[in-house]
């Protein structure tokens, strides 16, 4: 029986074009709603090619600036010999790391700010040109006798503002092209490609600083950034070529940077980074220059504070301020940058003074845990795109949480133990890596998620920057416990073997075991912190959403 027919309905065309009408206005609404909210600042035509050049671009500067951050570990030695300061007085060339982080934190603030009303990719040629100088002006240094260790740390500061602005302007610009699942992916790449560059630092440095000892040495590593960024910056430009106004135009419409803010909060935090970062861990818990560093970092941030509750179009959205989930994730941040500050500072000491290892060896034993942090970031953005945010970053800091309580459970003989081929070890330091590499995406993803397309650069700032004074805080407090603990483990020792060398072998048992119950106790504290974190995440972050998005 063929279909039923029925007369002509003179107004089925009619209704037809209604319904396409209205499917048309729905599909505006949606659109405007997106660009609204931000998330649609770029272009469909920008094909999926396109978009992964250049955050690909973008996460390669990245990587180059990550490098260099962590390339003073293996170098700081002979850079500091180079202007003038000697081994007796090596507290000196504590202002080429703190240089550095503050340079780092002052940059964020205000070059993501920058970025949300000139467009990313202007300020990341910005940035990729101060790191440039940054890398000159330290290269040069000890060349001249004018160019001492105050040319090596403003070199230092120089490249921390570059480096320190890549950081929230490659994850804006890869929250910018993508949306929803897709956009943790990109956020996960990004970072991965960020940790690794943190991975090869010191081996990179050492490694080229050795090849290149006819060509400057150590110097020649800073040389070398310079055509780096050159190649990364002419990427950019070439790759965006015809295309410069609709990425350098304000993502969602904000015209302007409340700059005294942003300048108050970036001196701030700079003035509490010099004021926490430990100058003479052996002998005291905080820098020398803390009481004043103090005292500037509160009058400053009072100041921003003062300013935030009194402007109509605060630095910080109140929104933003007012939410749940930023609020879970900036404690959540800071609660992870302190547990992860413990295993990049402890292990390797405790290598060195319980497990009895050279200072390479020693520094080795964070192989298995610094390859787990990028290999966890990447995956952090696939997961979180497939089972969400959420699940995702608190699954990675109970599994970094698990890592620390066996790392708690260590002994003197722990690199002997083997679970098969593998040691016992670096099994524990592995799992903890991935954990924290897990985190990374999700959290960032999360606070976007709250944001408009006008603060990405803002927001992903605060999300690094939340972390960054996580890390210090942890260094300062972890430092203050261990120098008490240490003290009240050992005591005063009682030395009853009247043989000399047997009374200095008995001596050294007891500090090698104060040192491994101090540094147990900090692994449970560890674990502790990474709990919390988890239980603020899961309180305070959304559901997975089922949308996708390219």
């Amino acid at each position: 029986m063929g279909p039923e027919l029925r007369p002509p309905d003179p107004q089925g065309g009619a209704r037809r074009r209604l319904r396409r009408r209205g499917r048309s206005s729905r599909d505006r609404g949606r659109h405007l709603q997106l660009q609204r909210r931000g998330e649609h600042r770029v272009p469909v035509a920008f094909s999926v090619t396109f978009r992964r050049a250049l955050v690909g671009l973008a996460g390669a500067g990245l990587f180059v600036a990550a490098l260099d951050a962590y390339v003073v570990v293996t170098l700081l030695p002979a850079m500091t010999g180079d202007v003038g300061v000697t081994i007796e007085n090596f507290e000196q060339a504590t202002p080429i790391v703190t240089g550095f982080l503050a340079g780092y934190v002052v940059a964020m603030p205000l070059l993501g700010a920058y970025s949300d009303v000139r467009g990313r990719i202007p300020v990341y040629l910005a940035c990729l040109g101060a790191f440039a100088l940054g890398s000159v002006i330290t290269a040069t240094s000890g060349l001249w006798t004018f160019a001492g260790l105050p040319w090596m740390v403003a070199g230092r500061f120089v490249q921390g503002i570059g480096g320190g602005g890549m950081v929230p302007l490659a994850l804006a610009l890869a929250a910018d092209l993508y949306r929803d699942r897709a956009r943790t992916v990109a956020l996960g790449s990004v970072a991965g490609l960020q940790e690794a560059g943190s991975v090869l630092g010191p081996i990179y440095g050492a490694t080229l600083a050795a090849a290149s000892a006819g060509a400057g040495g150590w110097r020649f590593v800073f040389w070398l950034n310079v055509p780096l960024a050159a190649l990364c910056g002419l990427g950019l430009v070439l790759a965006t070529a015809g295309r410069a106004g609709e990425l350098a135009s304000a993502p969602g419409g904000r015209s302007t940077v409340d700059w005294p803010s942003a300048a108050l909060l970036g001196a701030g935090l700079g003035a509490l980074v010099l004021g926490l970062y430990p100058d003479d861990p052996e002998h005291r818990a905080l820098n020398a220059l803390f009481p004043p560093a103090g005292l500037v970092a509160m009058i400053l941030l009072g100041a921003y504070a003062w300013r935030q509750v009194r402007q109509l179009e605060p630095l910080i959205p109140r929104e933003l301020l007012r939410s749940r989930a930023f609020a879970g994730v900036t404690a959540a941040n800071v609660l992870v940058g302190a547990a992860l500050i413990v295993t990049l500072v402890d292990v390797p000491i405790l290598g060195r003074l319980v497990f009895d290892l050279e200072a390479l060896d020693s520094g080795l034993l964070l192989t298995q845990f610094l390859i787990g942090v990028p290999v966890g970031a990447v995956a952090g953005g696939l997961l979180g795109a497939r089972v969400g945010n959420r699940i995702t970053a608190a699954a990675g800091v109970v599994l970094s949480a698990l890592a620390f309580v066996q790392m708690s459970t260590w002994s003197a003989n722990e690199l002997t133990i083997h679970a098969g081929p593998i040691r016992q070890a670096d099994v524990a330091l592995a799992l903890c890596g991935v954990g924290f590499g897990l985190v990374i995406a999700p959290l960032t993803a999360g606070v976007l998620a709250l944001t408009r397309g006008e603060s990405h650069g803002l927001a992903t700032s605060l999300v690094v920057l939340a972390r960054t004074m996580g890390m210090l805080v942890g260094l300062s407090a972890l430092t203050a416990f261990g120098l008490y603990r240490f003290h009240q483990i050992l005591g005063t020792p009682v030395l009853t073997d009247p043989d000399l060398r047997d009374r200095v072998k008995h001596l050294e048992q007891l500090v090698a075991a104060a040192f491994l119950q101090e540094y147990r106790e900090i692994f449970l504290i560890a674990a502790a912190l990474c709990a919390l974190a988890a239980a603020v995440i899961a309180w305070s972050l959304a559901p997975a959403r089922t949308s996708g998005g390219t």
